[in-house]
């Protein structure tokens, strides 16, 4: 098929994905669609749970292999939405819906790329393509449960809106719970041990701390404290402060590093949640970066989470959409921006396979 011709069969694959509620956990309709589209090629598809994947038809263990991966799930749409989230219209060049442009126009994107190359005989990678669930709660059931099955993964290409800039480096993500102790009485009498104020303490720490290592592509680490919770009734010191801390790590750090880091200058207790979302890089000098840079791509470091945290390989974050437009009401995507992404992803893959 031509480039024309897989793009607007790609179109019509995002209409039907956008009328199909995929909300994290609940996108087994969508990975349906998504086999049979793929089937309606000639693709041999496996699926493991709501997750669709493949491998080119002359698949060689011999050879390097690049995994195309992106998200079908979406998160539930916003209440400001004044058109109907599940209606996949096209207006003024745009395809709206939800999970139009986060990640919908990446994922036909990258299958259109696979179909493309699918049944090639002599390239030099194999491909991988894995249409995952579950991203946008980073549940158990989506990628992370697919790599199991998936055979060894050399480099990796992560579909999310990018606007087909390259994101060479992701942050982290290490979220903590925090608990601060104190002594529980009576508000009207002296309490020199009040939860909160500790709490409040630790906080203080957590708000004025700079890390030493900065990154130059991004940034510094970052603490956020987002939640607290605290006490029960007005006249009584809480004996206990709950507060959560947002940190997103760059690449100069692991999350076990960070998280050393805060329990040592903490007074409360810590607790991570998971240290599993570590940050995601790819060396500019790899081929497949050095092929986007010589088709006019510009390199970044991305400040959002995607599933590319849970690969163990060098990895790229690349596709078409804009990610300021992901989780707004009345998502979507412009036409051109598929069509040119399909091109884009095609002309970087001629230049190393």
């Amino acid at each position: 098929m031509t480039t024309k011709e897989l793009y607007s069969d790609a179109v019509e694959l995002l209409r039907e994905l956008i009328h199909t509620p995929s909300f994290s956990g609940e996108e087994d309709k969508v990975a349906g669609l998504i086999l049979q589209w793929l089937q309606k090629y000639g693709v041999e598809c496996k699926r493991t749970g709501n997750n669709v994947w493949a491998v080119n038809k002359h698949f060689d263990p011999a050879k390097p292999s690049v995994l195309l991966n992106s998200h079908h799930d979406t998160v539930l749409p916003d209440k400001a939405y004044t058109n109907d989230p599940f209606d996949p219209k096209i207006a003024g060049g745009k395809l709206f819906g939800l999970g139009s442009n986060d990640a919908g126009g990446c994922v036909v994107s990258l299958m259109a790329l696979f179909v493309h190359y699918y049944d090639h005989p002599d390239l030099k990678y194999n491909l991988i393509l894995a249409i995952a669930g579950e991203e946008e709660s980073s549940g158990s059931e989506g990628l992370l449960l697919l790599l199991k099955e998936l055979p060894p993964i050399d480099f990796a290409v992560v579909g999310e809106p990018t606007e087909m800039q390259m994101a060479v480096a992701e942050r982290g993500l290490l979220v903590v719970d925090g608990y601060a102790h104190g002594v529980t009485g009576h508000a009207a009498h002296d309490n020199t041990d009040n939860a909160i104020y500790n709490a409040i303490e630790d906080i203080n720490w957590i708000r004025n701390y700079t890390f030493s290592k900065t990154s130059e592509l991004l940034g510094k680490v970052k603490m956020s404290v987002t939640q607290i919770d605290a006490g029960q009734q007005h006249n009584t010191v809480p004996a206990l402060c709950h507060f959560v801390i947002d940190i997103r790590v760059n690449e100069r750090y692991s999350n076990e590093e960070v998280f050393e880091i805060l329990d040592a200058h903490t007074k409360g207790t810590m607790k991570p949640r998971s240290f599993r979302l570590g940050t995601s890089s790819i060396p500019v000098g790899h081929p497949i970066v050095q092929a986007g840079l010589h088709l006019g791509r510009k390199t970044y470091g991305s400040p959002t989470l995607s599933d590319q945290a849970l690969l163990k390989c060098p990895s790229l974050k690349m596709g078409p959409g804009c990610s300021a437009r992901s989780h707004s009401a009345d998502e979507f995507i412009f036409l051109e921006e598929i069509e040119k992404g399909i091109e884009l992803y095609i002309k970087m893959f001629n230049e190393i396979i």
